[in-house]
């Protein structure tokens, strides 16, 4: 057996042997702990919730997917002031910017809805009974990332179409007879 013996004066000496030795070891396991952390890093992953939910529905997509439409249509229906007008000009831009804010802002929730059902809900045996499935996907993606670059009438309805398409495939996966309305007229 080996023994070490110190030989401290004083217990204020001895402590600070003790934290010194403390310090030496911590930067040694940190130094181990770095080294580990770089050979073998941890993946950074994300959800759309903390837990396995299984929660999905495309009703969320549809509601802000119609909000697109709907500002959309008031947009171009926005009548511009007359020339000369500031009051009716300055408020015809704020009326205009929060359309626009709104219509993008949607747009955009219709895109991430639409994301976590296409990444999160369908499965392979899906894509065996709709072999498209991707293609309709991507190319509702693409339309929501259009409606938020544009003033299309024509996007917005074929957005709204898209996210009709998927209500229906979602349901038909889950055997359920659910059917599509919107809430404005």
């Amino acid at each position: 057996m080996l023994f070490v013996y110190f030989n401290f004066p004083d217990t204020d000496q001895f402590f600070s042997c003790i934290s010194k030795m403390s310090q030496s070891i911590d930067t040694m396991l940190n130094t181990i702990v770095k080294i580990l952390r770089n050979c073998f890093p941890a993946p950074e992953v994300h959800a759309h919730c903390d837990g396995p939910c299984g929660v999905y529905d495309p009703a969320s997509a549809r509601i802000t997917a119609e909000a697109v439409l709907s500002m959309t249509k008031k947009i171009i229906d926005l009548e511009v002031p007359a020339t000369g007008d500031k009051a009716a000009h300055i408020a015809y831009q704020n009326l205009l910017s929060r359309y626009i804010s709104i219509k993008e802002e949607q747009a955009q929730k219709t895109k991430d809805d639409l994301l976590i059902l296409w990444t999160d809900y369908f499965k392979p045996i899906h894509i065996e009974q709709y072999p498209d499935l991707h293609d309709i996907f991507w190319k509702a993606a693409k339309l929501c990332s259009a409606c938020k670059v544009e003033v299309s009438l024509k996007n917005a309805q074929e957005l709204m179409d898209s996210v009709q398409n998927i209500h229906q495939i979602f349901w038909s996966t889950k055997k359920r007879d659910i059917s599509w309305y919107k809430a404005s007229s």
